[in-house]
């Protein structure tokens, strides 16, 4: 008996003598490594603002190890020696080389401003959008811009269109889409929601023109539905702009040019230096806008901004912020003309959908003429945002945003003139409260050369519209029918979840979001739950090369007149994604991203002549992005930006399926030059290509090619600007659509393309003064 049970009970003790001497060596070797491992804790700032400087690389000698700094200008490395040298560099900023020791304590390093220089530019691990931060960052450092559709057009690949006058939002174009003025694109400011959800004149109206864009710092991008953060109308991508929490320089310019058309602007320091440099900023911003326009019948274009915001560095761990904006503007419109009102030999499709040739409309009207001159409207927008931004210590920090919109809009339109027995002129209008909540909770864990970020967010916003109206109207504004009249109450309130494991060469993320619709009208009220989950990858090969994988699913709302009235109608059709990218810098002075990339939708959004959403259908694209900047000589620069794509529908035959006006081929381009004795400024083309114009491609938007030239000498008090738009003179439409219109003296209704003419050669001067 003693001899069966003696084995066992030796297996057993030598077991457990074993688990305790393993235990024992991994206590001893963490206790090693834990030991063996110096914290280097700091805090990079701008050297003129005392700004934190965010995405700013910061690598250490020892294994080439680096990290980034957030949005309060921290960072933290785990290196194996108390003593090390950093360098610190930025783009635009002077690349900075200290030494440090490891400790409890944090030490500040500050930037000065200095010349752009790619070589600088690092492909590493991060936490952030990297590479296309890198490109927004170049390009707002090289072209010089000044107003708000000139910071939109930066982004690789997106193009805008004005149709119905300037105080509209721009009807957007980006990776295959007709977004419509922002059906497909998320747009924010310092965080605060842009789109309109339930909007009178179009589901996620995004209307930019309240942004001062001198007040920009910097812009934030990505393409496709991969960002936790990120979602209502984040199908094709987002778009975010951050204002200046410090001015380096007070600012008053004047700008003058053809078409009547005058620009004023300041921005000026409200405390005096010595405030400033201790972390309390406090500035106004104004501007004014007028034009005519290059039109037959004068825009008499009219757009004021306010703006203002006050931050302060309450104490070591807290930061606080307090903006307010305000916007307004009047204008008359021209609006789209049939291309039978210009030329002759035009095409036209007939009742049976076939296209034929028409001929010249009796009483034909030049490019830049108008048919009804009742078109135009007026807008305006306040916006109110506080911003408490903590940090916890042990590696927490807390961001806190509350915000409050009040918001106006009026449009009188007419873009099928008889076609209709009451008459084609419409009114969209609308009042609205928008207020909401952005609340965000990160931990970080350094676990040796692995590190751990986990977010949790959570987000509300609530909508409030009053007497959103659609309706007849005669050319004297009086009222005939309504198509849609009653107040909207839409909610939107959200969680998500993001975890990052940044480990070596290799960088994980995972992500999830849980959003709730309440969608009220006529005292109806729906709701709705989505999930969104996102899953990328990305793998840094060396300081040269870089692949991701970017996975998710995003969605659009619905607006909801729509979910009320018509259950057919998905309310939150979801997005499916991927990206297969590369970040590439084979050389030191170029960097080049590109990506390979599908996207499927549930249901697109098309929008009718009244203003009404009906089925777009399930819809496939695929595409190719390429990105390249390439700096020649130390004042030449050169850019490249090539987009692809073949949108369809997913369900249609093979000669049918089109997606109208949805962008197909699209390039951007140039060179910047910035010479040391001031003179600084760009040649610059945006190519879009013809593409369809109805479902079976048998009526045509015609593309473009336009090329817009910049030159400024800008020393320290003063800049003197030219810029010339469309220098070549082209002949080109900024948006076509396809309209069944009805012109006086026509008999029937002819369906037909639609155009807006771009501008033609156009020059503007521009003084500004520093102080």
């Amino acid at each position: 008996m003693a001899c069966v049970y003696t084995a066992p009970h030796y297996i057993i003790i030598s077991m457990t003598i074993l688990k305790k001497s393993l235990l024992s060596a991994f206590i001893c070797i963490s206790a090693q490594l834990t030991y063996a491992q110096h914290l280097f804790k700091g805090k990079v700032i701008d050297e003129l603002t005392h700004q934190p400087v965010e995405y700013a690389n910061v690598l250490s000698d020892l294994s080439g190890k680096s990290a980034r700094t957030d949005r309060l200008g921290n960072f933290q490395l785990s290196l194996p020696a108390d003593t090390v040298t950093l360098r610190i560099s930025y783009i635009s900023y002077r690349t900075k080389v200290t030494k440090a020791t490891g400790g409890p304590g944090r030490m500040i390093i500050s930037l000065s401003r200095g010349a752009i220089d790619l070589k600088e530019v690092q492909i590493s691990p991060s936490l952030d959008n990297g590479s296309f931060h890198t490109l927004s960052v170049l390009d707002l450092n090289l072209r010089p811009v000044n107003s708000s559709q000139d910071l939109m057009r930066l982004i690789p690949g997106l193009f805008i269109a004005q149709h119905m006058g300037g105080g509209k939002a721009e009807q957007i174009f980006i990776r295959g889409f007709d977004a419509d003025h922002g059906t497909d694109i998320n747009v924010s400011v310092d965080g605060v929601p842009v789109n309109m959800v339930s909007h009178i004149h179009g589901q996620g109206y995004a209307d930019l023109h309240f942004l001062i864009p001198e007040t920009v710092s910097v812009f934030d991008y990505g393409k496709g539905p991969y960002y936790t953060e990120k979602g209502d109308f984040t199908t094709a991508g987002y778009l975010n702009f951050s204002t200046k929490d410090a001015l380096d320089k007070s600012t008053v310019s004047l700008e003058a040019g053809q078409f009547n058309t005058f620009r004023a602007m300041a921005m000026l320091n409200l405390l005096d230096s010595t405030t400033r440099n201790k972390g309390e900023n406090w500035y106004i911003a104004g501007e004014y806008n007028y034009t005519d326009g290059p039109f037959t019948f004068t825009e008499h274009y009219k757009r004021f901004n306010a703006f203002s915001k006050y931050t302060k560095q309450l104490n070591t761990n807290n930061k606080f912020s307090l903006s307010a904006s305000a916007f307004t503007t009047t204008w008359r419109a021209s609006g789209e003309i049939p291309q039978r009102a210009v030329a002759g030999g035009t095409t036209a499709i007939d009742a049976n959908g076939n296209p034929v040739i028409i001929p010249q409309y009796a009483s034909p009207i030049g490019r830049f003429g108008t048919i009804d001159s009742a078109q135009g409207g007026k807008t305006s927008r306040f916006n109110f945002i506080a911003k408490l931004n903590t940090d916890l210590g042990n590696n927490l920090s807390l961001e806190n945003e509350a915000y409050y919109t009040h918001y106006n809009f009026l449009l009188h339109v007419n873009s099928t003139f008889f076609a209709d027995t009451a008459g084609g002129e419409r009114e969209n209008n609308q009042d609205r409260d928008m207020f909401g909540y952005n609340g965000k909770l990160t931990k970080r864990i350094d676990l040796g050369n692995t590190i751990l970020t986990s977010s949790v967010g959570v987000r509300a916003r609530f909508d409030r519209t009053y007497g959103t109206e659609r309706s007849f109207i005669t050319e004297q504004y009086q009222f005939v029918k309504y198509f849609e009249f009653g107040n909207i109450k839409q909610d939107n309130s959200n969680v998500y979840l993001d975890e990052t494991l940044q480990a070596g060469k290799w960088l994980l993320n995972g992500g999830v979001r849980l959003d709730y619709f309440s969608f009220n009208y006529h005292d109806t009220t729906k709701t709705q739950v989505i999930v969104s989950p996102k899953i990328n990858i990305q793998y840094t090969a060396n300081d040269a090369v870089q692949f991701y994988l970017k996975t998710g699913k995003g969605f659009h709302s619905n607006n909801a007149v729509t979910v009320i009235g018509n259950n057919n109608f998905k309310t939150l059709p979801a997005a499916y994604g991927a990206d297969l990218g590369l970040n590439w810098k084979p050389i030191p002075h170029l960097y080049i991203n590109a990506a390979l990339w599908y996207l499927y939708l549930q249901q697109e959004f098309v929008y009718d002549d009244d203003g009404n959403i009906v089925p777009g259908g399930k819809t496939r694209r695929i595409g190719f992005d390429l990105s390249a900047r390439y700096q020649l000589t130390h004042w030449l620069f050169a850019e490249l930006n090539i987009n692809l794509a073949r949108p369809r529908l997913a369900d249609s035959a093979k000669n049918t399926g089109y997606l109208p006006l949805a962008p197909t081929f699209t390039s951007t381009g140039g060179f910047d030059f910035k010479f040391e004795n001031g003179i600084n400024g760009g040649l610059s083309y945006r190519y879009l290509h013809n593409r369809p114009g109805n479902n079976t491609n048998t009526l045509i938007a015609d593309g473009y090619f336009v090329t817009d030239l910049k030159i400024n000498y800008t020393k320290k008090r003063y800049e003197i600007g030219l810029t010339i738009e469309n220098l070549l003179n082209t002949k080109w439409n900024e948006f076509e659509a396809e309209e069944v219109s009805q012109l006086r003296g026509e008999t029937t209704p002819v369906d037909q393309m639609s155009f807006t003419p771009g501008t033609p050669f156009f020059t503007k001067l521009r003084i500004a003064l520093f102080f």
